[in-house]
């Protein structure tokens, strides 16, 4: 056997910044995670009085746990991957050299942990929380939607039944089983502000009201919501909002856009349609970019506990370019030499003008962790 170089310990002659490093690295600068463990820390297991292992910091288990959500990881898959890859024990501050690493137990009592004390919500509120105070997240208008996850529809397991608490639903010709998501988004930023789930045979309309956060003037929604404001609760609730639904495609295929009030409606659709996609980016980022398409326990309580931490680390993946924004362009000014070297003023005015874009380069790795925090604060 080929004995091992020095290359497999550290000491690579070549090194790639990997795009699986790039989103560690900027996940690491925009999770609150001060915030966020002292959530946690009044319920994590306390050493014993009789000694014994000390239980894992629950900025580590937390660390995992989102690992977890980021690569679509299951608890055994979570404890092989801390092995395979020092990526990872490098983001949850471990070593396998010195210190014990968890095990999948471990990791589902932290996940159990989290679902006993509701701290899913809270995890979500104090993201938003996070987002808000840096002008993020605006509160005038709201996207409300709902999207399908799915489920196993076998009986092939120890009880040989299905979910109770999954159905099945149509949508179009085709049936599906499983259950439903539904977000309210922020009609500037698309960020997720609250989350419901339902079985999938229920309707969109009867969780409307529970999306609402009570200061939105303006709600878009797409045609399935029609008549929701006639609804009992939200006229009791939310008396005082505007409707913005879309209308439906058969009577919109049916406009007369050569006359002028056929193509004012048309042009009023696009415009509610271009609002409304905003709550379809969220979607994409759990689905696609997490990789959360089927459900991954029994029962809506755990996989409604997952969503909402899926949705809150969302909400920082989405933001994530405008904190460090402000880490690139401090890099800029304080790198540039020669005639490149710009005033301040008009470092300033170019960022007002890139205020409303996402910058595609992060933070650069020379920074230290401390100076990038200063500079987000």
């Amino acid at each position: 056997m080929k004995q091992m170089s020095m290359s497999e310990s550290g000491f690579e002659r070549k090194t790639k910044r990997t795009r699986k490093r790039e989103f560690l690295d900027e996940m690491n600068l925009v999770v609150p995670w001060a915030e966020l463990v002292s959530l946690i820390a009044p319920h994590a297991p306390a050493p014993g009085a009789k000694g014994g292992r000390p239980p894992f910091p629950a900025q580590t288990m937390l660390r995992i746990h989102f690992l977890q959500q980021w690569f679509n990881l299951s608890d055994p898959a979570m404890e092989e991957a801390l092995y395979d890859t020092p990526m990872f024990r490098e983001f949850a501050g471990l070593d396998v050299g010195e210190d014990h690493l968890p095990d999948e137990s471990t990791i589902l009592r932290f996940r159990h942990l989290l679902e006993a004390h509701d701290l899913g919500l809270q995890i979500l509120a104090t993201v938003n929380a996070t987002l808000s105070a840096k002008g993020l997240l605006l509160k005038q208008g709201t996207v409300v939607d709902a999207t399908l996850i799915a489920a196993p529809s076998s009986t092939k397991n120890s009880t040989g039944t299905r979910d109770p608490e999954i159905h099945q639903t149509r949508k179009g010709n085709q049936w599906h089983h499983g259950m439903k998501a539904h977000i309210g988004a922020d009609a500037e930023s698309g960020l997720v502000p609250s989350v419901a789930t339902t079985a999938a045979n229920a309707h969109d309309i009867t969780q409307a009201h529970a999306l609402l956060h009570g200061e939105e003037t303006d709600i878009f929604a797409d045609s399935g919501y029609r008549g929701v404001e006639k609804r009992e609760e939200v006229q009791a609730e939310h008396p005082d909002v505007s409707w913005h639904v879309a209308m439906m495609p058969g009577k919109r295929r049916v406009l007369d856009k050569i006359r002028p009030m056929g193509a004012v409606l048309e042009q009023l659709e696009k415009t509610k349609a271009s609002i409304r996609a905003k709550v379809e980016h969220p979607f994409r980022v759990i689905k696609r970019q997490f990789g959360y398409v089927k459900v991954k326990y029994r029962g809506l309580a755990k996989n409604t506990a997952k969503l909402v931490t899926l949705f809150a680390l969302s909400n920082l993946w989405m933001a994530r370019k405008r904190p460090l924004s402000r880490v690139q362009g401090w890099l800029r000014l304080h790198t540039a030499k020669g005639p490149r070297m710009r005033s301040k003023s008009t470092f300033k005015h170019r960022a007002k003008r890139r205020n409303s874009c996402y910058l595609n380069n992060c933070a650069s790795a020379t920074v230290s962790a401390g100076v990038v925090q200063t500079i987000l604060k």
